[in-house]
């Protein structure tokens, strides 16, 4: 890092408030840089002025659809609403991730129904065990000679 200073006398003071200014300047530039990606606020996707489009979701289980979208990197906000007994979720996005988005939900749907057509562990358990009541097979012994 290089810093160059000009004055007359330069003492310890003017070396301190240059390096503060320095480092004012540094973080300004940053925080102006910094675009969000992925999940982030509504606040935070507005203002990237690049127009918010929303879908809505019923399901419970948001984070499937979470791990789905940073797949496929597109740029979120979700918002929930606890006005419904059960909540509702909104997931605002870009308009220019539209197709993402699309992808994304549609590898969601493909998810949850593949989710409802097979059973749980618990009942294949269940099943298990009830199979294992039923005696299938005959244990007594028998003595017979073949000739």
């Amino acid at each position: 890092m290089a810093l160059a200073i000009n004055g007359t006398k330069i003492t310890g003071r003017m070396i301190k408030a240059a390096i503060a200014s320095y480092l004012a300047h540094r973080k300004a530039a940053k925080s102006q840089d910094v675009i969000p990606h992925g999940k982030q606020t509504v606040k935070q996707l507005i203002g990237q002025n690049q127009g918010v489009s929303n879908v809505e979701l019923t399901d419970p289980s948001i984070r499937a659809f979470e791990r789905i979208a940073r797949k496929y990197g597109v740029d979120y906000a979700v918002k929930r609403d606890r006005a419904n007994d059960p909540p509702r979720f909104l997931i605002f996005f870009k308009s220019r991730d539209a197709d993402a988005l699309t992808a994304a939900m549609q590898e969601y749907a493909g998810k949850k129904v593949r989710r409802i057509q097979r059973p749980s562990v618990l009942q294949r358990l269940a099943q298990l065990r009830s199979q294992v009541k039923k005696p299938s097979i005959d244990r007594e012994k028998r003595k017979e000679q073949v000739r």
